[in-house]
Protein backbone atom coordinates (compact mmCIF):
# COMPACT_ATOMS: atom_id res chain seq x y z
CA UNK A 1 0.00 0.00 0.00
CA UNK A 2 2.64 2.50 0.64
CA UNK A 3 4.54 1.95 -2.92
CA UNK A 4 0.91 2.78 -4.78
CA UNK A 5 0.88 5.71 -2.22
CA UNK A 6 4.82 6.57 -3.28
CA UNK A 7 3.35 6.13 -7.07
CA UNK A 8 0.50 8.22 -6.56
CA UNK A 9 2.27 11.12 -5.33
CA UNK A 10 5.06 10.86 -7.24
CA UNK A 11 3.10 10.83 -10.41
CA UNK A 12 0.82 13.54 -9.22
CA UNK A 13 4.14 15.65 -7.87
CA UNK A 14 5.30 15.25 -11.92
CA UNK A 15 1.26 16.42 -13.23
CA UNK A 16 1.79 19.36 -11.11
CA UNK A 17 4.96 20.63 -12.47
CA UNK A 18 4.42 19.87 -16.28
CA UNK A 19 1.07 21.62 -15.97
CA UNK A 20 3.30 24.79 -14.52
CA UNK A 21 5.65 24.81 -17.00
CA UNK A 22 2.85 24.91 -19.42
CA UNK A 23 1.25 28.15 -17.93
CA UNK A 24 4.66 29.87 -17.67
CA UNK A 25 5.20 32.57 -19.83
CA UNK A 26 8.23 33.23 -21.25
CA UNK A 27 10.70 36.47 -19.93
CA UNK A 28 11.00 38.34 -23.34
CA UNK A 29 14.64 40.20 -23.48
CA UNK A 30 15.69 43.21 -25.63
CA UNK A 31 19.45 43.95 -26.45
CA UNK A 32 20.21 47.61 -26.65
CA UNK A 33 22.51 49.92 -26.34
CA UNK A 34 24.61 51.14 -23.19
CA UNK A 35 23.60 54.32 -22.23
CA UNK A 36 27.70 55.20 -21.83
CA UNK A 37 28.67 53.74 -25.50
CA UNK A 38 30.53 56.00 -27.50
CA UNK A 39 28.36 57.57 -30.87
CA UNK A 40 31.83 56.45 -32.45
CA UNK A 41 31.17 52.76 -31.71
CA UNK A 42 27.55 52.96 -32.08
CA UNK A 43 28.22 54.37 -35.88
CA UNK A 44 30.29 51.05 -36.08
CA UNK A 45 27.45 49.26 -35.30
CA UNK A 46 25.08 51.14 -37.22
CA UNK A 47 27.33 50.21 -40.18
CA UNK A 48 28.21 46.28 -39.74
CA UNK A 49 24.72 45.50 -38.75
CA UNK A 50 23.23 47.61 -41.45
CA UNK A 51 25.22 45.81 -44.36
CA UNK A 52 24.03 42.58 -42.84
CA UNK A 53 20.24 43.45 -42.08
CA UNK A 54 17.32 45.21 -43.19
CA UNK A 55 17.31 48.39 -41.06
CA UNK A 56 14.54 49.94 -43.23
CA UNK A 57 12.93 51.20 -39.98
CA UNK A 58 15.71 53.38 -38.88
CA UNK A 59 16.22 55.20 -42.03
CA UNK A 60 14.33 58.17 -43.41
CA UNK A 61 10.15 57.62 -43.20
CA UNK A 62 11.24 54.42 -41.36
CA UNK A 63 8.78 53.96 -37.98
CA UNK A 64 11.89 54.41 -35.57
CA UNK A 65 13.58 57.08 -37.53
CA UNK A 66 12.81 59.91 -34.88
CA UNK A 67 14.17 60.64 -32.66
CA UNK A 68 16.97 60.43 -34.92
CA UNK A 69 20.11 59.86 -32.93
CA UNK A 70 22.57 57.21 -32.48
CA UNK A 71 21.21 55.73 -29.11
CA UNK A 72 18.52 55.21 -30.41
CA UNK A 73 19.61 53.74 -33.86
CA UNK A 74 21.85 51.94 -32.45
CA UNK A 75 19.76 50.47 -29.96
CA UNK A 76 16.93 49.23 -32.80
CA UNK A 77 19.89 47.51 -34.93
CA UNK A 78 21.66 45.80 -32.20
CA UNK A 79 18.12 44.25 -30.71
CA UNK A 80 17.66 43.38 -34.60
CA UNK A 81 20.82 41.68 -34.76
CA UNK A 82 20.18 39.74 -31.46
CA UNK A 83 16.46 38.69 -33.03
CA UNK A 84 18.47 37.18 -36.23
CA UNK A 85 21.45 35.99 -35.01
CA UNK A 86 21.59 36.02 -31.15
CA UNK A 87 24.24 38.33 -30.39
CA UNK A 88 24.18 40.63 -28.18
CA UNK A 89 28.17 42.12 -27.27
CA UNK A 90 27.79 43.25 -23.72
CA UNK A 91 31.17 45.30 -24.72
CA UNK A 92 28.40 47.73 -26.23
CA UNK A 93 25.15 46.50 -25.33
CA UNK A 94 23.27 45.46 -22.44
CA UNK A 95 19.94 42.72 -21.88
CA UNK A 96 16.78 44.69 -20.90
CA UNK A 97 13.23 43.18 -19.58
CA UNK A 98 11.68 46.19 -20.60
CA UNK A 99 10.05 46.69 -24.16
CA UNK A 100 11.94 49.63 -25.98
CA UNK A 101 9.40 49.88 -28.28
CA UNK A 102 7.95 53.45 -28.36
CA UNK A 103 5.12 54.99 -30.02
CA UNK A 104 4.73 53.90 -33.67
CA UNK A 105 8.61 52.08 -33.35
CA UNK A 106 8.31 48.48 -32.41
CA UNK A 107 10.66 46.22 -31.92
CA UNK A 108 10.79 42.71 -32.73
Amino acid sequence: MAKVAFSLSFIGILLCLSMCSIHAQPVKSWCVSQSQTPNSKLQQVLDDVCARLDCKEILPGGSCFAPDNFMNHGSYAIDLDFRVNNVCDQSYATFTANDPSFGTCVYP
